[in-house]
């Protein structure tokens, strides 16, 4: 009789004695190994799985993954991941049960490369041995069926239990990996994992780490409607331009943010870079004009002048940056303080004022002349409008969003948005004062939130790392069995030590 299982677990007997399913699951494995008839056939989804992965040359007797990043790498890609927003959520939800249960919770990206690991701390000695740590490539082609790979190959979730390993290395290991998929295009971000030794398995992980997944994507989605209303508000004004002509702005994917007439546009538009015209559903062809951010699609027709867009990223210690209708622009220090200032003052300024908020008392007008001029030759006369000296166009800038993000209480944008401070080599007045702001209030709004995880964020970025309270805090607040309190207090060691021989 067969026995009852679900579409990614295992047949009930697997949990009620995983030490003898492990046994007949290795019975199967040689067998199919030896080119021998099996008493016991494999899952197909195993089937499949052994099939690929013997076909990309994986050898069973093959002890660990490739080691792609080092630890130097990874907090850079973390950082770019869009699962990083979301590792509050998974930590919440996986890793307390992970600690407690002895596993492991891991996540990929979309390659299968493992990025982030949390769990037992007992447990993370033997998964190093194994290869289960950050910067470790988990595709099937690189390490055979696993639960990580597995899932990204076949898209759903995966349990791949002892002997089900392609490689013997994982026969005493049990593991459980949905996907998680972008919101906005469906592709497959990464992989949730929980992994643990063989007697760890259990038929609700399965539900568990994919339930997990679902409100993962969940988030992400919410975040994705934020973001989208953000950059409708932003660039309306394109769309406003056209005075009644047909037009839409769609997201750099092609998803449609504002149609008019309402009800006319499909959901989204397929796109390719470069090109200058799309053609829709029932014949109609659009031009494509690129914006700083998506694009506006119009009639051939419509021939107002959609307003100039800026956008501004001068938070940290890359080349200042301005994307002026789509193109990208790297600035000087001078010129990113005075489109700073301009920005900061949509009103307009006077030449007098203007020289104060960037040079002080010893500011002139030549000074101010002479950078007006140098700008006004990237950005047109039209957008750098004189008398008063303004700027004529949607501004966005990052350094503005943090600030409306302390404003309105939105900590984990403003945390996770904040990549340094505001052009941290300037001396203009007005940029200093402002970057002693954001600094300060940003600073005090996570120490006084009370959020671990938060805090845990801004320690690992460019505002925290090199703050000993922030990670006297962090030592105060993390349990001493909490895996991440090795790094804290390995920093803030450091930082004492710092600090010290600085105080000598």
């Amino acid at each position: 009789m067969a026995q009852p299982r679900d579409h990614a677990g295992l047949p009930d007997t697997a949990a009620a004695d995983p030490v003898e399913h492990s046994k007949v699951l290795a019975e199967t494995f040689d067998a199919v190994l030896g080119d021998e008839p099996p008493r016991q056939p494999p899952r197909p989804i195993v089937s499949e799985s052994w099939q690929r992965s013997l076909a990309a040359h994986v050898d069973p007797d093959n002890r660990t993954p490739p080691v792609v990043y080092g630890p130097d790498e990874i907090a850079e890609l973390r950082a770019a991941h869009p699962l990083d927003a979301v590792m509050p959520l998974l930590r919440g939800t996986l890793v307390s049960i992970a600690d407690e249960a002895m596993h492991v919770m891991l996540v990929t990206d979309a390659h299968g490369h493992i990025l982030w690991r949390d769990g037992a701390a007992k447990l993370l000695t033997e998964a190093d041995r194994v290869g289960l740590f950050p910067g470790t490539r988990w595709s099937e082609t690189a390490i055979g069926t696993n639960a990580m790979g597995t899932t990204l190959a076949v898209d759903s979730p995966v349990q791949i239990h002892s002997a089900e390993h392609l490689v013997r290395t994982y026969h005493a290991w049990t593991c459980v990996a949905a996907p998680v998929h972008d919101p906005d295009t469906g592709a497959i971000l990464g992989a949730i994992d929980i992994s643990g030794p063989l007697y760890t398995v259990h038929p609700a992980l399965v539900q568990l780490v994919g339930a997990t997944a679902q409100l993962a994507e969940h988030q992400l989605r919410v975040q994705l409607a934020i973001a989208d209303e953000r950059m409708r508000v932003r660039n309306m004004p394109h769309l406003a331009s056209l005075r009644g002509a047909a037009g839409a702005l769609v997201t750099p994917t092609g998803r449609l943010l504002a149609g008019e007439p309402y009800g006319w546009w499909p959901d989204r538009v397929e796109l390719t870079e470069g090109v200058d015209r799309v053609m829709l559903a029932g014949g109609r062809e659009m031009v494509v004009e690129p914006l700083a951010e998506g694009y506006l699609l119009r009639e051939p027709r419509a021939t107002v002048r959609a307003p100039a867009a800026i956008t501004l990223r001068f938070l940290g210690d890359g080349v200042p940056t301005m994307v002026f209708n789509g193109r990208d622009i790297e600035l000087t220090q001078r010129l990113a303080e005075l489109l700073t200032v301009l920005s900061l003052h949509p009103e307009g300024l006077t030449g007098e004022r203007l020289g104060q908020l960037l040079y002080g008392d010893a500011g002139n007008q030549a000074t101010v002349r002479g950078e007006i001029h140098r700008l006004r030759a990237l950005i047109g006369s039209d957008v750098l409008r004189t008398r008063p000296y303004r700027l004529s166009a949607t501004v966005d800038s990052d350094f503005a969003s943090l600030r409306k993000e302390l404003r309105t209480g939105q900590l984990d944008a403003a945390v996770r948005g904040c990549t340094g401070a505001l052009l941290p080599r300037s001396d203009a007045p007005e940029v200093r004062e402002l970057r002693d702001e954001l600094v300060v209030r940003l600073r005090a709004a996570v120490l006084d939130a009370g959020d671990v995880d938060l805090l845990l964020t801004f320690a690992e970025g460019p505002s925290g790392r090199d703050d000993l309270q922030v990670h006297e805090e962090l030592a105060r607040r993390l349990a001493p069995g909490d895996p991440r309190i090795g790094p804290v207090l390995f920093r803030r060691d450091r930082l004492r030590a710092d600090w010290t021989a600085g105080s000598a």
